[in-house]
């Protein structure tokens, strides 16, 4: 949509949906919009009035409190639950004599105007409110191309980095002659850096997946004991080159433990859990354990829970660090950071479990990342 610098008249005309079941009030409503130039529909109850914005949602909203049957407060909350529905600005019409003004705004209705209406005040209202809605679709608009681009540029890049990753691998393998030490030398930093790159693409990829409400998850039985090990045994060449002792206590419990989930994607968690631990720690250990836990939400402790701890020996992260940790290209006060998504990732894939996760970490004193998940 094309609106003009300080969100003047639109180049299309606004639409306003007036719903109050007095005909005086809706004929005086009417005459003094459309005479102002909006595209104005008149409804008398609140279930046409769902229905009818179900079908074709209006630019705003203007909702008399008391109706019979269901009345503006009740429109007002279905409406605001509705998650399908575009911002709709809600301006809610009362009488004089009606004191539940804040019970409308705490549901969610934008503003109000008291009965008998005034001319000057409902154009100002009516105007306000539009002007709120036209920066909330430009809004809107902004993030939506903003996602299409990075879902655009991270295809895009994909593309060469893998086409590049299976040539440096031909040569490797000497498809095209012998290699001498120095270049096939060469050839591993490149196809190291190469394939760096290329994680970092796809875990961008995984990231827009998440943030865009386009990520379905493949939910089966899990045994989240042996994923754990997976993923342990995977890394476990890389601490022992770094002299470190990574440690489990996977097999102190011979009972299952599973629970339903994304196993390629539990999996992704863990290892970037483990590896950033391995990573980041330089002397000690890592350890990894798995223990049940008990529901943290109120009411509901007979939900049987699962918790994961990934404890280091490392350099520890400073609490100002500790919100911002699991937001997008944030780091921690770690001297090797790498890309900031690794956490983020990890975070939006605990959170679709219905899960949680958090740190614990003082400066010097290691860190100790736990998950927690739903069985």
């Amino acid at each position: 949509m094309d609106y003009s610098p300080l969100f003047g008249k639109s180049s299309r005309v606004d639409s306003v949906l007036v719903v109050d079941d007095s005909p005086d009030n809706t004929f005086l409503i009417q005459a003094i919009l459309e005479e102002e130039g909006y595209k104005i529909d008149v409804l008398n109850n609140g279930s046409d009035a769902l229905a009818y914005i179900d079908a074709s949602p209006p630019d705003l909203l203007l909702l008399d409190v008391m109706m019979p049957g269901m009345d503006g407060f009740e429109v007002t909350q279905r409406i605001r639950k509705n998650a399908k529905l575009p911002f709709i600005p809600i301006l809610l019409i009362t009488a004089h004599d009606q004191p539940r003004v804040s019970q409308g705004l705490d549901i969610g209705a934008d503003d109000f105007i008291r009965k008998p209406v005034e001319f000057d005040e409902l154009l100002a209202r009516v105007r306000s409110l539009l002007r709120l809605k036209h920066s909330v679709d430009e809004r809107d608009q902004i993030a939506r191309q903003r996602e299409d681009f990075v879902s655009r540029l991270t295809h895009d890049l994909r593309t060469p980095l893998v086409a590049a990753d299976r040539m440096m691998s031909l040569l490797q393998q000497g498809a095209l002659g012998e290699l001498s030490p120095e270049v096939a030398e060469a050839l591993a930093t490149m196809e190291r850096s190469n394939q760096n790159l290329l994680d970092m693409v796809n875990t961008l990829l995984q990231v827009y997946c998440y943030e865009a409400g386009r990520k379905t998850l493949s939910l089966t039985s899990v045994d989240l004991r042996q994923l754990l090990e997976e993923v342990v045994q995977g890394l476990m060449p890389i601490a022992l080159d770094k002299g470190l002792s990574l440690q489990t206590n996977l097999n102190d419990d011979d009972k299952l433990i599973e629970l339903r989930g994304d196993r390629l994607e539990l999996h992704r968690v863990f290892t970037n859990l483990v590896g950033n631990a391995v990573k980041f720690t330089d002397s000690g250990s890592v350890i990894v354990r798995l223990s049940r836990a008990i529901c943290p939400e109120p009411g509901k402790a007979e939900q049987p829970w699962v918790r994961v701890e990934v404890e280091d020996t490392g350099p520890g992260i400073s609490p100002e660090y500790h919100s911002s940790l699991f937001e997008p290209f944030r780091h921690g006060n770690h001297k090797r950071s790498g890309s900031g998504l690794g956490l983020h990732l990890s975070c939006q894939i605990i959170k679709a479990h219905q899960g949680t996760i958090e740190v614990q970490s003082e400066v010097g004193k290691g860190s100790l990342f736990v998950v927690e998940l739903p069985t």
